[in-house]
């Protein structure tokens, strides 16, 4: 059962590091000070509910019904355009506009709904929690309600470092110019990922 439980955590840890969408967004938000625990809240109870679907054994629906995946990888690249030209938009405004002292705080039902979105529009997220992790979890019978809480653990431990970790590295973020790379590099990010999930 502990060997299940580690390798749940790693597991989960390893496929949401890279920066995505999700997490570029949860970074953002950490940097600004905005309702992260919300934030942090909405991604880590979103990857349990899902990662509990992939150990349940619900990663068969995709095979059952095929239309889902491809309504979901549009439905994400159309969001992904549309959130990254609203970040090179913010780019253009300048740094002064960007800094959390002087742009209004965003309402916290907005922050929330594009969070849902950028998690459950993301066609990689099912891949990664409900097929992978629910696909490596059978390797572990009769433990793979271990495996599964430790993994959800992991995303838990992962957004929280994200988002209140962020706040580190506000001396960096005290200059203007930051913010614009900031939004231009999570701009660029939504593109890139939008993207692959267009073409590849």
């Amino acid at each position: 059962m502990l060997e299940a439980a580690l390798q749940g955590y790693v597991v989960a840890i390893s496929l949401i590091l890279a920066i995505g969408a999700q997490n570029a967004f949860v970074l953002r938000q950490g940097l600004r000070r905005e309702h992260v625990a919300a934030v942090v809240a909405v991604c880590a109870l979103s990857d349990a509910m899902l990662i509990g679907a992939g150990v349940a054994g619900f990663g068969a629906l995709s095979r059952a019904v095929p239309w889902i995946g491809e309504a979901m990888r549009w439905t994400g690249v159309a969001f992904l355009l549309v959130y990254g030209a609203a970040c090179f938009r913010a780019a253009l405004k300048g740094g002064e506009a960007l800094l959390p002292s002087q742009a209004p705080a965003a309402p916290l039902g907005k922050v929330v709904a594009t969070c849902l979105v950028l998690t459950w529009a993301n066609p990689h997220v099912y891949l990664d929690t409900v097929v992978l992790i629910g696909s490596i979890s059978a390797q572990y019978t009769p433990h793979q309600l271990a495996f599964g809480i430790a993994a959800a653990c992991g995303s838990l431990s992962f957004f929280s470092a994200l988002g209140f970790g962020a706040r580190l590295l506000a001396p960096v973020f005290a200059k203007p110019v930051a913010w614009v790379w900031l939004e231009v590099g999570v701009g660029s990010t939504m593109w890139a990922i939008a993207a692959a999930l267009a073409f590849g």
